[in-house]
């Protein structure tokens, strides 16, 4: 079904019809929309009036002298179909629209839009004439197109408004349950502090889960910093009057941290990478064990220090660890050290003995959503850690490399390629 003609078509219509009376000498013109019957089954459509010119013949004969005759067969039809229809007028039409009459329907993609009848008591229409109503007709077809275009995308944009609304609740309430659950964590690993002596082992492990809250909560508050939207975000999205004018906007690039990042909007920090690593070799080592994997690391004491984001390396590090702690099998082995050096750059090796990365997914790495033979497994995943872990990289000023197989090492298996990731990170300068 044909949408509402707006105002601004209306008013082109309008124009349209006085340049045929007032260049033509054009006695009468009207212009008829197609509007499908949706309560028909059978999808038949008539024509509706929507611009008579002059509006004194409105009242001379009222509306129902302005429809057309029945046709044999639908509006909705292929163009060619319409020379074939009966367009023998009804007597009233014949009274209204006198002289020399032209019918000439509105088409787009052999789809009758709807008809512009126009004609002449005085004297018939030459074939200059007739090609100056065609070109008349040709450009209310286009208006018509842009005008139902512009009605179809305002409907879409509604639809999209009503659609961000409700995704707005479902992270609201979704938020407000993840909060008391998280809470509950952070206490039950403070309890396990207080009640685990200084020298138990086990002791660094509640401090993981305290930790690990701690993280979980300021992501949460960033993420509820990302959707709080104010009245005005979520106002209709309308489209420019028709006197405004579209502008081509250019973006221009700035270096501000994505908002739900870790670490976003702190100055980066001069530090060493032990203090960064240590804590997540004590969560990984855990799930090392669990999972039948052998977890070994090497750092030196002597390192220099690096200049970081310490809670971006915290993401970056983890997301590779926990990589490799996945895709490794039971038995494998994994392998963190530090210490390798390039140009200004200070090393972080990850190393896994694992199945490997095939070469056709090696130049996709760091693609959001991309998971290349990872797809095809049972191993969750949404190919976003990487791609998280090279944008926090580079703002950093530092890089990543990827080698599979990896690179010669100690735990190097021939029947397992496996992987090694190098973060690279600029040191401080004597």
């Amino acid at each position: 079904m044909l949408m509402s003609a707006s105002s601004e078509f209306v008013v082109l219509c309008q124009e349209q019809m006085m340049l045929l009376a007032q260049g033509l000498g054009a006695s009468l013109s009207v212009v008829y929309l197609t509007q499908e019957l949706v309560e028909a089954p059978t999808n038949e459509a008539k024509l509706v009036p929507v611009v008579v010119y002059p509006e004194t013949a409105m009242g001379r004969q009222g509306v129902n002298a302005l429809a057309l005759p029945k046709f044999n067969q639908k509006l909705l039809t292929a163009a060619k179909e319409f020379g074939t229809e009966d367009t023998t007028a009804s007597n009233s039409q014949q009274e209204l629209l006198s002289g020399d009459q032209i019918f000439l329907p509105l088409i787009y993609e052999d789809v009758m839009m709807g008809l512009l009848v126009t004609a002449r008591e005085d004297r018939a229409w030459n074939e200059q004439e007739r090609s100056q109503i065609e070109r008349v007709a040709q450009t209310l077809t286009i208006a018509c197109i842009l005008d139902q275009r512009r009605t179809w995308l305002e409907v879409q944009l509604h639809q999209q408004q009503i659609l961000q609304e409700k995704q707005q609740d479902l992270l609201d309430n979704l938020l407000h349950q993840f909060r008391n659950p998280l809470t509950a964590l952070r206490t039950f690993g403070k309890l396990l502090m207080k009640r685990l002596r200084a020298g138990d082992a086990n002791r660094e492990v509640a401090e993981s889960i305290v930790r690990e809250s701690d993280r979980l909560q300021e992501l949460l508050q960033k993420f509820d910093e990302a959707i709080d939207l104010s009245a005005e975000d979520l106002a209709p999205l309308k489209l420019p009057e028709k006197n405004e004018v579209f502008v081509e906007a250019t973006v221009e690039k700035e270096d501000k941290p994505v908002l739900l990042l870790p670490g976003a909007g702190e100055k980066k920090t001069e530090c060493y990478l032990a203090d960064v690593l240590q804590p997540l070799l004590v969560s990984a080592q855990a799930i090392a064990q669990e999972r039948n994997l052998q977890l070994m690391s090497n750092i030196p004491s002597n390192l220099p220090l690096v200049r970081i984001n310490p809670k971006a390396l915290t993401e970056v590090l983890s997301n590779i660890i926990d990589n490799a702690l996945k895709y490794t099998p039971p038995g494998g082995k994994i392998l963190i050290q530090v210490g390798q050096e390039k140009d200004n750059f200070q090393g972080v090796t990850i190393t896994d003995n694992g199945p490997g990365i095939p070469p056709e997914d090696l130049e996709h790495l760091g693609e959001r959503h991309y998971r290349g033979v990872q797809a095809q497994t049972e191993i969750p995943g949404t190919g976003l850690g990487l791609a998280i872990a090279k944008q926090l990289v580079e703002q950093m000023q530092g890089k990543i490399e990827v080698f599979s197989p990896a690179l010669p090492s100690k735990i190097s298996l021939p029947q397992a390629p496996g992987t090694t990731f190098i973060v690279w990170l600029p040191v401080v300068s004597d």
